[in-house]
């Protein structure tokens, strides 16, 4: 495999290892649905707050289809690294059936506002396309709801994974939020092969007092975790992480997210580390909703000259 196979390879390993940390996120929760459990001092642990955190990360879910974000993610080739090895800075946008990501310069904006007009042309044509009612458009929808359905039902599988211990209080700022152990419920038979992760994660899970809605979420692998039919692993010890904060009545969203994987695909040795930060949400609504903002934005953009295109495409 050449090198572009393998970095397209890697970035999509990468995609299921945070979609995996994600499902943990959610999935920790539902496991505290099947009842309410003891901590060490005999105080029952709050199952109808837990409850909400779990609607709470579910809207959450279908927030990210509705709000736009400025992502800059970090690549490190090891987890002592302190300077990372890659940056890439972008400008994400639900488009309905998929999200655009925009390339940005490290200060956030466009390097180019040739390339970045023509990205945003891109993009109009995507939430056009979206905002259709045609057969194309509804096939797709139903991907999409397809995916959030398995997604779901995994986390039904999932009610007595987890036990939680409630340890304390914390402040996070000027909010109160409770911290939860998570543990592994040694009871938990997983009836597939994608349920049997949460057999191999403990960890923290923090909840905002006030709200119910999960602020953090930290966790590690207790064992290792086969992928991919048994062609690769997630070895023991890897790690993953998130923060979440309100940016709207009701609406917490992801500000950090920390994945530090090891493992192996097929005999070679794999190493993800990476940190991504989210900043300046804006909600977009529906691709119908969102054609409007960027068409008005495409007018106050200068239009490309001949020259410009040229020295673009040289």
């Amino acid at each position: 495999m050449g090198s572009s196979g393998h970095d397209r390879s890697m970035k999509r390993l990468s995609g299921r290892l945070c979609g995996l940390s994600l499902v943990l996120c959610l999935a920790s929760f539902a496991g505290a649905r099947a009842a309410s459990h003891c901590d060490e001092d005999g105080d029952r642990v709050d199952s109808a707050r837990l409850e909400k955190a779990v609607a709470g990360l579910k809207e959450t879910e279908q927030a990210l289809f509705l709000y736009e974000r400025i992502e800059r993610v970090e690549e490190r080739r090891s987890l002592n690294d302190t300077r990372a090895a890659d940056v890439k800075t972008s400008r994400v946008f639900p488009a309905g059936t998929g999200i655009a990501h925009i390339p940005l310069g490290p200060d956030s904006a466009p390097v180019n506002t040739v390339v970045y007009r023509s990205d945003l042309e891109k993009l109009l044509n995507s939430l056009t396309w979206a905002a259709q009612s045609g057969k194309p458009q509804r096939d797709a929808y139903e991907r999409v709801t397809k995916k959030q359905k398995e997604r779901a039902e995994l986390i039904d599988q999932t009610r007595s994974a987890f036990f939680f211990t409630l340890l304390g209080e914390e402040m996070r700022g000027r909010r109160k939020v409770l911290k939860f152990r998570m543990d592994p419920n040694p009871g938990y038979k997983p009836p597939t092969r994608t349920a049997s992760i949460f057999t191999k994660v403990k960890g923290m899970v923090w909840l905002d007092e006030a709200s119910g809605q999960m602020a953090r979420i930290d966790g590690d692998v207790t064992d290792d975790i086969s992928f991919g039919l048994f062609l690769g692993k997630i070895y023991k010890g890897s790690h993953f992480m998130q923060e979440r904060y309100e940016f709207a009545p009701g609406v917490w969203l992801p500000t950090f997210s920390q994945y530090d994987f090891d493992g192996r695909k097929f005999f070679s040795q794999i190493s993800i580390h990476q940190k991504t930060f989210a900043s300046n949400y804006r909600r977009v609504g529906t691709p119908a909703d969102a054609i409007p903002l960027v068409k008005a934005e495409l007018e106050k953009l200068a239009p490309a000259t001949v020259a410009d295109k040229k020295s673009v495409a040289n």
